[in-house]
């Protein structure tokens, strides 16, 4: 078959207005800003950079004339505010990227550079008709090649390139796509020419990322520019987003009451960031493989509610890993049984499993005769010119002209085919070039070339020498399909910038940038017809999967907690009580240690037990008066011991389960839980190995233990206002606060047992160390001033109703908590609740003898049974609660 693309025209540009640049402190900036290299479209200047020795045009393209007019006596001072003030809101929104190929840095924050892409409406126009285009040839083969497979058998796409490709799934072949449409969204990556036309390099269908990212660097550079943001003006992409999640409504089984979820492989997934943030601004559940099951052909959430049933999933999964039942059977990211219930109509997945064959550079070069066979239209988005190789004819006419191509897989990596990096035949040697040759023709199906072609250099803003450099840039577009079937291509795009010699991939350090389309009056009349409200009081406006009318509005859906979120939160509530309590256990330590009762055996006895208990010290740690500064530096060195249950680990642990219920919190709270984190390992400590231990070494090293643990504390107490205040108090959030006090119980009681058993109270400092580890000092001396009695510091810390550190209030409050979810598994936690001890049933004369001096064995009784309901209750609710969620990995403990 004939590869007939457009030849790339490297010569004569199209033309486009120019602009002057403005005359002020931007002038000497922009007539100095870098050009392109020879050979490549400037798109700051709107032409095609001929001689490198030519000086740089004075003009300015129009759009960015636009852009710089609102920003009339900036200087590169300026810009460099600007680029801060975009850096810090990045890392403030914790917005990051995974990245794999860099194993000492697992996350980075997000590259976006200060200066957005500029597509001028004559581009846009081309981009927009050839994308809509496209999106109906797409849609046409993927029904031909689950269906009666004409193109197949015309031979107008080879079946080694459509059967023989891993992305084909002979699984769903026959099946009737849910809602009559294949194809939800897709993403393609675009490049323009040195003519200054835009050229199709590749495009995406299985799981296209971007979405989220793009939608946030929209938000943060119309924030850091918007005088020049209205000035355009920039067209917006709000409705886009909307269209999408009401198109997979509209045709999933459920219709517009749907319940939509955005299935993630998980964290770990290097733009994790992006699944959480897009199921948060879309309102979507956010869910992993193992929060859902298949029950007789329906698909399922596991919730603390039940299986409540979900009708349509928008996947970041490749559909290899989708159900290991009949894919891989290794993946633990899909759901077994989800592509029989797939095939059986009941749940919608966007885009419908099998669409990965799309996705092959080889299949660009057979594009143009499927449109002229299927459209009966010449395609108006051109594709750079491809040559498949597992074609004898195509082979024999571009293995001579290798050098001028760029050499690609025609099928993915780890799929069972000969699968590379893409190679440069301009970059190899003629020894090199044999070698690809002998390749290429031993299987010349898995190769495929393409023409090399020279990428448009865009303005980017480099702070380390206040410059304007330029950076290769590609463009990906994303179009979706609406409610009314109708295709939709985002006004915007994500623009990926690489290095001055090439792209680079954002695994590999590349960076972004936002792109904007100016509105015109035709651009906002067609928004405004696809945004008019879709009428439901006729009968042909019908959900996509009935003939009823849609209702008029959707019903209120309660917000789920999934089994895996609810066990994340409730770990998140323990961890952040756990930190608090060993922060202000190891702070009080040292302060006892360095101060005036450092001689009181009582008090570093029971300070020494807790320690111990709770992961501050070593076992064989000694806690006596003699060997006090080998007890302070083992606690000072075990604050940041990420192999114990220390506060690092401890603080490591909040982010890590907060990190899987990300999309639940507001960026404010997980900024700040990744600041605390931070802020705490930056304070450890540098002692030098070789140098002797003095006494000066581990005082100095005390003083900045102490100063650590008193920042963070403030920090961890920002923490708890952000669970108490900032969070949506629904069963996850129950349970949240159910294990903060599951752990406040357990720690308190065990401390005023220990206390009781030490003797500690019996001095004047110990009594107030008692008072002070229970967080109560204030409370105790504006009720009973200097009065330190058994019986008054027993009906504070035990009795009082009023005081949230006192055993009776924590009790009452984990029994309300428990009671509270009495709705869920069958009233299982109603029962639970019984299992608190009674503590609200106390008064002093059960605690302390008459004459208030010794305690009475019942209270070591009611401590003990504080210390066991704790630990009875954590292994209740995780048994009732978490068992089918075991991925998650928590210390051991209660």
């Amino acid at each position: 078959m004939p590869h007939n693309e457009p030849t790339l025209n490297t010569s004569t540009p199209c033309p486009l207005p120019d602009h002057a640049p403005p005359t002020d402190g931007l002038s000497r900036l922009l007539r100095q800003a870098q050009t392109a290299p020879t050979g490549h479209w400037d798109e700051l200047r709107g032409q095609s950079q001929t001689n490198a020795q030519a000086p740089a045009s004075a003009y300015l393209s129009g759009e960015w004339a636009r852009f710089f007019d609102p920003l009339a006596g900036q200087s590169s001072a300026g810009l460099n505010a600007h680029a801060a003030s975009l850096a810090r809101q990045v890392r403030d929104n914790g917005i990051t990227y995974n990245v794999y190929a860099d194993a000492q840095q697992p996350q980075r924050p997000w590259a976006l550079d200060l200066l957005p892409l500029m597509v001028d409406p004559v581009s846009w126009a081309q981009i927009e008709a050839g994308v809509l285009q496209r999106m109906q040839l797409l849609e046409h083969i993927m029904a031909d090649t689950y269906g009666p497979q004409t193109l197949l058998r015309q031979g107008l796409l080879p079946a080694e390139l459509v059967q023989g490709h891993p992305g084909y799934l002979h699984a769903m072949q026959g099946a009737a796509p849910v809602g009559d449409r294949f194809l939800s969204l897709a993403a393609f990556d675009l490049a323009r020419g040195p003519d200054g036309c835009w050229w199709l390099l590749s495009q995406r269908t299985q799981a296209p990322s971007g979405l989220g990212y793009l939608l946030e660097n929209r938000q943060l550079l119309a924030r850091e520019f918007p005088d020049a943001f209205e000035a355009m003006p920039v067209q917006h992409l709000a409705a886009t987003y909307r269209a999408l999640v009401e198109g997979i409504q509209a045709r999933s089984p459920a219709g517009r009451n749907a319940h939509i979820a955005l299935l993630t492989p998980g964290p770990y997934n290097e733009t994790y960031f992006e699944h959480a943030y897009l199921a948060r601004h879309l309102g979507l559940t956010l869910v992993q493989g193992s929060d859902l099951t298949v029950r007789q052909d329906h698909l399922f959430l596991k919730t603390l509610q039940g299986l409540q049933p979900v009708h349509g999933l928008l996947k970041r999964v490749d559909d290899a890993w989708l159900d290991p039942l009949e894919l891989r059977p290794e993946s633990t990211l899909g759901v077994p049984g989800l592509l029989q219930a797939v095939r059986a109509g009941n749940v919608l997945v966007a885009n419908t499993p099998g669409s990965g064959f799309l996705e092959s550079n080889a299949l660009l070069g057979f594009m143009p005769a499927l449109a002229r066979s299927v459209l009966n239209e010449a395609l108006q988005l051109p594709a750079i010119p491809s040559w498949w190789c597992g074609e004898q004819a195509a082979l024999q006419d571009v293995l001579p002209r290798m050098g001028d191509c760029v050499i690609k897989p025609t099928y993915p990596p780890h799929s069972g085919r000969s699968s590379f990096e893409p190679v440069l035949g301009r970059d190899l040697s003629q020894r090199e070039r044999d070698e690809w040759a002998g390749r290429i023709l031993r299987d010349g199906a898995a190769h495929t070339l393409q023409a090399y072609l020279p990428l448009s250099h865009t303005p980017t803003w480099d702070s380390a020498t206040s410059s304007l450099t330029s950076r290769p840039v590609i463009l990906r577009v994303f179009a979706v399909a609406d409610a009314r079937g109708a295709w939709r291509v985002l006004p915007g795009g994500l623009a990926r910038l690489g290095t001055r010699e090439g792209i680079a991939s954002m695994q590999r350090g590349g960076s972004s940038a936002d792109v904007w389309v100016a509105n015109t009056a035709t651009a906002a009349a067609q928004a405004d017809a696809l945004d008019a409200p879709i009428d439901t009081t006729n009968a042909t406006a019908t959900d996509a999967r009935s003939d009823t009318p849609a209702p008029a509005d959707p019903q209120p859906r309660q917000r789920v907690v999934t089994s895996r979120a609810a066990e994340n939160l409730f770990w998140l509530g323990r961890y952040t009580e756990r930190a608090e309590n060993t922060l202000r256990l190891a702070s009080l330590s040292l302060q006892v240690l360095n101060g005036e009762n450092a001689q009181n055996a009582p008090l570093l006895a029971w300070l020494g037990t807790l320690a111990r208990r709770h992961g501050l010290i070593a076992a064989g740690v000694p806690t006596t008066v003699a060997a006090r500064r080998v007890l302070e530096r083992s606690l000072v060195a075990g604050l940041w011991d990420s192999d114990t249950p220390s506060l690092g680990h401890n603080l490591q642990a909040i982010r890590s389960a907060a990190s899987a219920v990300r999309e639940r919190l507001s960026p404010e709270h997980w900024q700040l839980i990744e600041h605390t984190q931070a802020q705490f390992l930056a304070a450890a400590p540098r002692a030098d190995a070789d140098a002797p231990t003095t006494g000066q070494a581990t005082r100095q090293a005390t003083v900045q233990a102490q100063r650590a643990l008193a920042q963070t504390s403030q920090l961890l107490a920002a923490q708890t206002g952000a669970q108490t205040d900032r969070m949506t108090r629904d069963d996850g959030w129950r349970l949240l606060s159910v294990g903060r006090h599951i752990e406040r119980l357990d720690f308190l009681s065990q401390a005023l047992a220990n206390a009781l058993d030490c003797g500690t109270l019996h001095s004047q400092a110990g009594f107030d160390a008692v008072l002070a580890l229970f967080d109560s000092t204030i409370s105790f001396h504006a009720q009973y001033q200097q009065s330190r009695t058994l019986p008054a510091l027993l009906d504070l810390l035990v009795v009082d109703p009023d005081n949230p550190r006192a055993l009776r209030w924590v009790a009452q409050t984990l029994r309300a908590r428990l009671a509270r979810m009495g709705h869920l598994a069958g009233g299982a936690t109603e029962a639970l609740s019984h299992q608190v001890p009674a503590l609200w049933s106390l008064n002093l004369g059960d605690l302390c003898t008459g004459a208030g001096h010794s305690p009475t064995p019942a209270l070591a009784d009611w401590l003990a049974q504080g210390h066991s309901a704790a630990l009875s209750l954590s292994d209740s609710l995780s048994a009732l609660f978490f068992t089918h969620s075991r991925e998650a990995e928590h210390t051991i403990g209660i």
